[in-house]
């Protein structure tokens, strides 16, 4: 499967933002999808992930009741919404699939299939 996200910018604390990742290749709906970020200097983070079926969510700490991670197997796409953003949630953000497992999956070598990334850049 061949992941797509797109949907970053440049945006003012306390703004919203609505990352999307689009799927080729395969159905999405065989994987389950995490959404990671990487700040510059830092290594890449857990943000969120859902499972197939969209009945399971799991975020980081820093991101729980800002963040909402969501799918639309019709479309093939998964999604991140981001609100009341802030300056530290500035980072690369990529999306990740790895098949159904039944377990909620955090760590990003866990992951099998990765997009491309997406700037995401919150001003103070």
């Amino acid at each position: 499967v061949q992941l797509q996200a797109s949907g970053g910018g440049l945006v003012q604390a306390g703004d919203s933002l609505r990352l999307s990742c689009a799927a080729s290749g395969r159905t999405l709906g065989t994987y389950d999808i995490g959404w990671f970020r990487q700040a510059p200097g830092m290594e890449r983070k857990f943000v969120a992930t859902i499972s197939w079926s969209g009945g399971s969510t799991y975020y980081a700490d820093s991101v729980k009741g800002r963040f909402t991670i969501s799918r639309d197997n019709a479309k093939n796409t998964a999604y991140l919404q981001m609100n009341s953003l802030k300056p530290e949630d500035t980072a690369v953000y990529y999306c990740a699939a790895r098949p159904i497992s039944g377990v909620v999956r955090t760590r990003d070598y866990e992951y099998d299939y990765w997009g491309q990334g997406t700037q995401v850049t919150v001003s103070s």
